[in-house]
C-alpha cells in the first residue's frame, strides 16, 4: 500500500478504514449524550486515501554493432542497469535491454526488477556486425506495447545508447529513413525518451542528436565508459509515474 494521505467517504463497502477520521466525524454528535457512550453510524465511516505510484518500464536500446565502442557501450549499460535495479523495487521500476547488432535486434534482458535475473541474462553480451538501429527501436516498441497490454497505466521510457550511425536499411528504405520511421513509431508509445550519444573523435556527425529530435527525446553526450553517470542520467530524466488517491 502507498502512504496514507487523506480520507474519503467510502463508495460501498469500507476497504481500508480510517479510524481517526471516522472518530472525528462522529465526535460532534456525542456532545450531550446522557449515557456517555460513543456511537459510530455508517454515515460516519471514512476510509483511507493512499497514494500509489504507477509502475515504470525503462527500456534500454543499445548499439552493439561492430564499431570500436560496442563492447564498452554494452558493459557500461550493464553496469548502469545493475545500479538502477538496486532501487527498482522501491520505485516500482522494471528494466529491459534490447541489443542492436547484425541484421536485427534482440531482447537480451526481458523486463525485470531482479538483480539476480539481470546478472544471469547479462553474463554474455554479444557484439559485432552491422547497425540496424531501426530494428532496435522497433523491438523496443513491440516490447512496450506487450507490457502495456498487461498494464494500461504503465509508464514507459526508452533510453537509446548509440552514436546514431545506422548502416543497414529496411526494405526500400535507407538507414536514415528507416530509423526515422521507427523513431516516430516508438515516440507514440513511450512517456519519454533519452538518447545517450557515445560518439567520439574529432570528426562528429551529430546523428544521435538528430535521432533525439526525431524521437522527441532528451539528449545527452556521455563517455561510454561511465556506468554511474549513465545511471544518474536515467534517474534524472526518468518520468514520474501518475499518483492516484
Amino acid at each position: 500500500m502507498g502512504a496514507h494521505i487523506g480520507s474519503r467517504v467510502p463508495d460501498g463497502a469500507v476497504r481500508d478504514l480510517d479510524l481517526a477520521a471516522t472518530i472525528r466525524v462522529a465526535a460532534p454528535r456525542q456532545i450531550g449524550r446522557e449515557d456517555g457512550r460513543f456511537t459510530i453510524t455508517p454515515r460516519d465511516l471514512r476510509e483511507k486515501v493512499r497514494e500509489a505510484q504507477t509502475e515504470t518500464l525503462l527500456v534500454f536500446v543499445v548499439d552493439a554493432s561492430g564499431s570500436m565502442g560496442a563492447r564498452r557501450r554494452m558493459e557500461t549499460t550493464k553496469g548502469a542497469i545493475l545500479t538502477l535495479l538496486t532501487d527498482a523495487y522501491q520505485r516500482r521500476d522494471r528494466i529491459a535491454l534490447v541489443s542492436v547488432r547484425g541484421v536485427g535486434a534482440e531482447v537480451i534482458l526481458p523486463p525485470t526488477n531482479s538483480v539476480e535475473l539481470a546478472h544471469r541474462h547479462l553474463a554474455q553480451l554479444p557484439t559485432g556486425g552491422r547497425t540496424p538501429l531501426w530494428a532496435g527501436l522497433g523491438r523496443a516498441r513491440t516490447l512496450v506495447e506487450q507490457e502495456q497490454q498487461r498494464n494500461r497505466d504503465l509508464v514507459c521510457m526508452a533510453i537509446v545508447v548509440s552514436d546514431g550511425r545506422a548502416n543497414l536499411g529496411q526494405g526500400a528504405l535507407g538507414p536514415a529513413e528507416a530509423l526515422g520511421v521507427a523513431a516516430d513509431a516508438l515516440r507514440e508509445v513511450v512517456r519519454s525518451a533519452l538518447v545517450v550519444d557515445t560518439e567520439s573523435g574529432f570528426v562528429r556527425l551529430g546523428l544521435a542528436r538528430t535521432l533525439a529530435e526525431r524521437l522527441g527525446a532528451d539528449y545527452l553526450s556521455l563517455d561510454d565508459r561511465d556506468s554511474s553517470a549513465l545511471a544518474t542520467a536515467v534517474r534524472t530524466y526518468r518520468p514520474e509515474g501518475r499518483w492516484d488517491p
